[in-house]
């Protein structure tokens, strides 16, 4: 049985399909937010999207290797694959969240308490 919230090997990361990912404010705004290495629920993202959509844009994440997910029960958890993305691109995401930080791109994206 294939899991379906399983993230491609790391050497199977390929840079095209990262950089079209990562060229989404939705999405650059949820790697901001998981830059801190921090695993959150899906339900910790606001984003002026529909649930589906952001849905959407948490599993282009996962497909193209810069998050990986994890179920427990009914909850779905996300963490940043950084230290995957760090040895195969050296330097890219940092890079890449300095450039949004400084032109305010994925801001739109924020976190929420799960408890609320």
């Amino acid at each position: 049985m294939q899991d379906h919230h399983a993230s491609p090997a790391d050497s199977e990361i390929s840079l095209p399909r990262l950089l079209g990912v990562l060229s989404d404010p939705t999405r650059l705004g949820i790697v901001r937010i998981l830059s801190d290495g921090a695993e959150r629920g899906w339900g910790q993202f606001s984003a002026p999207v529909a649930k589906s959509t952001l849905s959407h844009h948490l599993k282009m994440l996962r497909e193209a290797g810069v998050t990986q997910t994890r179920q427990e029960g009914t909850r779905c958890f996300v963490k940043l694959r950084g230290d995957a993305l760090e040895s195969r691109f050296p330097g890219l995401l940092p890079a890449l969240l300095s450039a949004a930080d400084a032109d305010h791109v994925g801001g739109h994206v924020t976190e929420r308490d799960e408890r609320t």
